[in-house]
């Protein structure tokens, strides 16, 4: 098995890509490892110390360290965990545990504008993220302004803020006059 690594905009996030599916459908988040237990690789590269987030997409896991970390230290035990992990057959998730997360449901009347909303970013926005080994969802819509959840290397990222206000605040207001601002949110 050979395990690819690259770089994120997120200095304190690695990507792994392990040349097989992670996840079929989704995405995971654990960004402490408190919530690990739902995964059995998600506790082993907890188990690392220094990992102090874990997420899964579909082919990728990023893993964020702690800022006093260094990458030449901590990557040949990750790169052994995943290994370790892939090859004994457990699964990624544990049991039913496994659903993908996503947008926040939205009832009211800005239905349609949220359908707008959930559809651009599916198609324009999130493969980008992906690529860059993270994800962002929906998480709610009022008075046009788009709360929006950043997860994997997005989360913390320093270059996060501005993906926000230039590049998704800029596509969503072109494509739906209705929106005015696009925010972060802490789920």
């Amino acid at each position: 098995m050979f395990i690819q690594t690259e770089s994120t905009p997120n200095p304190a996030t690695l990507k792994f890509l392990p040349g097989q599916t992670v996840l079929e459908m989704g995405t995971a988040d654990f960004p402490t490892a408190e919530g690990a237990s739902a995964s059995p690789l998600a506790e082993r590269l907890f188990a690392v110390d220094g990992v102090e987030g874990v997420f899964f997409g579909h082919d990728f896991v990023t893993v964020t360290k702690g800022e006093d970390r260094d990458w030449d230290h901590l990557k040949p035990a990750l790169l052994g965990a995943i290994m370790e992990h892939f090859q004994s057959g457990a699964p990624v998730m544990a049991g039913d545990a496994a659903g993908p997360s996503g947008h926040a449901e939205h009832s009211g009347e800005d239905g349609e504008i949220v359908t707008q909303i959930k559809e651009l970013l599916d198609s324009r926005v999130r493969p980008a993220v992906a690529q860059d080994g993270g994800d962002i969802t929906f998480h709610g819509f009022e008075r046009g302004v788009v709360y929006l959840h950043m997860q994997g290397a997005c989360a913390g990222c320093p270059s996060s803020t501005l993906t926000l206000k230039m590049g998704i605040e800029n596509l969503l207001r072109h494509y739906i006059p209705e929106v005015t601002e696009v925010r972060p949110v802490a789920v």
